[in-house]
């Protein structure tokens, strides 16, 4: 069964709406981890749109779960990674005018800038993990610039319009995880899963973790945070 990782994010959406101080991102984290969540995902993004230094701070303080900052490559975030020191960092790419992230890293065109961030993170004790699409030629990079661990972006299969497309990029998530794991990298999975589409991914074989979060924070509006993460976590089992 693989764990879950619940994303806050949007937690600190709500709160930079009105540029105040509630919610408290760190209090959802609590409620989410007491709730079962394995670890608490937060993306420090370079226009701090949502998730502040702060938030990350005090989330390493508190959170007894894994934190996993979902970061860029710019050095100056690097620097705060390196400074703050979560379990475990995972390496998105990131465009200013996104709303979310749209697709996996290239790693076979970035390698040196790529291997060059992880090195650092690695030196200052914490996991490296890339978000790619799956494709193998990108699975295949990723092994060879020495991380461990990737997640792959499962995007594509989220968004699928109709069960003959949804059944094609569940074979491409599939295919690229049985790839990987011949490589001897840890697998996890995530973006755009929600309650109607997760149980599917959830029983591939060998997936670590998927990590979750608007579709969580969406339901938590309703019935409270608490209840959303549990009927994830049943949903994931």
């Amino acid at each position: 069964m693989p764990k879950l990782g619940v994303n806050i994010d949007h937690i600190a959406t709500l709160r930079e709406l009105r540029k105040g101080t509630e919610p408290e991102p760190v209090f959802a984290a609590l409620i989410c981890e007491s709730a079962g969540a394995d670890s608490i995902v937060a993306h420090l993004r370079e226009d701090r749109r949502h998730i502040k230094e702060r938030d990350l701070y005090l989330l390493k303080q508190v959170i007894k779960a894994r934190l996993n900052l979902e970061m860029s490559v710019a050095k100056d975030i690097v620097d705060i990674a390196a400074k703050i020191k979560p379990e475990q960092a995972t390496l998105v790419p990131e465009r200013r005018q996104e709303l979310t992230t749209e697709g996996g890293l290239d790693v076979a065109s970035n390698a040196k800038k790529i291997k060059g961030v992880k090195d650092i993170l690695e030196k200052a004790g914490i996991l490296v993990s890339l978000f790619i699409d799956p494709d193998k030629k990108q699975i295949a990079c990723a092994q060879d610039i020495g991380v461990e661990m990737i997640e792959l972006h499962t995007g594509r299969y989220a968004d699928s319009r109709n069960q003959k497309e949804q059944d094609k990029y569940f074979k491409e998530l599939e295919e690229a995880n049985a790839f990987a794991l011949k490589k001897g990298l840890i697998v996890n999975a995530g973006h755009g899963l929600n309650y109607y589409n997760v149980s599917r991914v959830a029983k591939i074989e060998g997936i670590e973790e998927l990590n979750i979060g608007y579709s969580i924070v969406c339901r938590a509006a309703f019935m409270g945070l608490d209840r959303a993460v549990r009927e994830m976590k049943v949903l994931i089992k």
